[in-house]
């Protein structure tokens, strides 16, 4: 879909509100990229930018955090790490779809996943992975390429809306 750098984790972050811009209820992004490459500073921005005031840490021994956005009326975000977990039951069992419905039936957040990749075909078809890689020789340590594969229907209409989201940055 498209492709970025950050070249600091303030970057990152903004960049993680302009993919909250553009979430609904029920969507799931994974987040892909080894270790120190900005998985939790991009779900620190898709916490602010959904209004969650909470300060967002990373999940890696809790391994799924629920946080509560002001910014759309319901919307929450469920923050979940995988990468302690050894087998896919394990992600199986801890229920993310039964967490983001809401009392009514409907989905009311939005699940981030980091270490996604590593269970993507347990995740919807539908779903945004955000690939983050370190910065290249000739940048500084700080500097994130982040890459953006959107699948699904209803990411078809709205990778377009994110790519100008992102363009602004």
């Amino acid at each position: 879909m498209t492709e970025i750098l950050a070249r600091a984790p303030e970057q990152t972050r903004r960049v993680g509100a302009a993919i909250a811009s553009v979430l609904e209820p029920g969507d799931v992004v994974l987040l892909a990229g080894p270790l120190g490459a900005g998985k939790t500073q991009l779900a620190k921005g898709i916490a602010e930018g959904l209004g969650v005031a909470e300060t967002v840490v990373s999940p890696t021994f809790t391994i799924a955090r629920e946080y509560g956005g002001r910014g759309q009326p319901g919307m929450r975000m469920l923050h979940v790490d995988v990468y302690r977990l050894d087998q896919a039951q394990e992600v199986l069992d801890l229920g993310l779809e039964d967490l983001a419905i809401s009392a009514t039936g409907e989905p009311d957040a939005v699940t981030v996943v980091e270490w996604g990749d590593a269970v993507v075909g347990l995740f919807p078809a539908e779903h945004l992975l955000v690939r983050l890689g370190l910065g290249g020789a000739d940048e500084p340590d700080t500097t994130r390429t982040l890459r953006f594969e959107a699948s699904g229907p209803s990411w078809a209409h709205r990778a377009t809306v994110l790519v100008d989201a992102l363009a602004g940055l």
